[in-house]
């Protein structure tokens, strides 16, 4: 089994590239090659013995798509994008890296097998829950209607599209994953419009001050990059007639108010932390951040056997276990 990861360097995508190697297999078949490329060095995780190949290119562009469907994985996890806040920002890249991209792939994988014989890879896409727009109703299934109200949402809702129809067509065996927030983040805040999700709880468990831009009545939905692994990797688990035709599909998750994740922090680790939250209103974030959906009807996922936590607190842990040692350095 040979896996390409686009967007290897990003923080679910080494997760994913690490869980792979370590366990030797993807998909129920025993791993034979690993492929990883994005525009920085991915990390080379450790455990496999075999051929790992770390590349460090543009996957959006088409020469680069041609070249790593030439190499005909038969797995590919397509998570090379730039994130909301970025793509709201930078229209021209939004579009170039996030849209053109998959597009760019697609294409690559059906001129090969058009060229040089059959080939028709799984293609697992990570979608996003910013595909749909309010005004929203109680809980979001899969059938609700998608009106995305960002760039990034947009670019992720074409991508849906051309993957249900390539696959339609027999070029690709897709499916995609619409990622809830995934929390908590470790490292520097980034550029997305809701990191603050994770910021309020990583840097006060390290002792550090965090903004938040939003009223504490803010409410999403949530899951950990250990969940996001675990989604990703059944996704590539799936066969076609278990999916049926709906190929894209809302992923569970933990849906709660920050207020709600702050007093997780609270029972986690304690009121000095808490304190560490700082009030710093920022109507351009929580603008976006209105435009997002904030509850899921999960059924079908849940159906087809993904997982994510029970409740905010084991999202915490899942952080400590897996990002801090296993402590808290407070």
């Amino acid at each position: 089994m040979h896996v390409l990861i686009t967007g290897a360097a990003g923080m679910i995508g080494s997760r994913l590239a690490a869980r792979i190697a370590r366990e030797g297999a993807c998909a129920g078949k025993p791993l034979s090659r690993l492929t990883l490329t994005d525009v920085v060095a991915p990390p080379r995780p450790a455990g496999f013995d075999g051929p790992i190949e770390a590349r460090t290119e543009d996957s959006s562009s088409a020469a680069v798509a041609s070249e790593l469907a030439a190499l005909r994985p038969d797995i590919i996890f397509h998570l090379a994008a730039i994130i909301s806040g970025e793509a709201e920002r930078d229209f021209d890249k939004g579009y170039r890296i996030n849209l053109d991209g998959m597009r760019n792939l697609l294409e690559a994988i059906r001129q090969e097998s058009a060229k040089n014989g059959p080939y028709v890879p799984k293609l697992v896409f990570s979608s996003s829950s910013g595909i749909f727009g309010a005004p929203f109703p109680p809980a979001i299934s899969d059938e609700f209607h998608v009106t995305p109200l960002t760039s990034y949402g947009a670019q992720k809702a074409i991508g849906e599209l051309l993957l249900a129809d390539y696959s339609r067509r027999g070029f690709v065996d897709g499916v995609g994953i619409r990622f809830p927030s995934i929390v908590i983040r470790p490292g520097k805040p980034n550029a997305s419009a809701g990191g603050f999700f994770s910021g309020i709880i990583r840097e006060p468990l390290q002792g550090q001050e965090a903004l938040l831009p939003v009223e504490d009545d803010v409410i999403f939905t949530h899951a950990s990059p250990r969940s996001a692994v675990g989604f990703l990797l059944h996704g590539a688990s799936l066969t076609r007639e278990e999916l049926g035709p709906r190929i894209n599909i809302s992923m569970p998750g933990v849906c709660v108010t920050v207020g709600e994740q702050i007093e997780a922090l609270r029972r986690i680790a304690g009121e000095k932390a808490v304190r560490l939250i700082r009030r710093a209103p920022d109507p351009a974030s929580a603008a976006i951040v209105k435009g997002w959906p904030t509850r899921f009807d999960a059924r079908r996922a849940l159906s087809l056997g993904f997982r994510a936590e029970q409740d905010f607190d084991e999202i915490i842990r899942v952080h400590i276990e897996d990002d801090l040692g296993g402590r808290l350095p407070l």
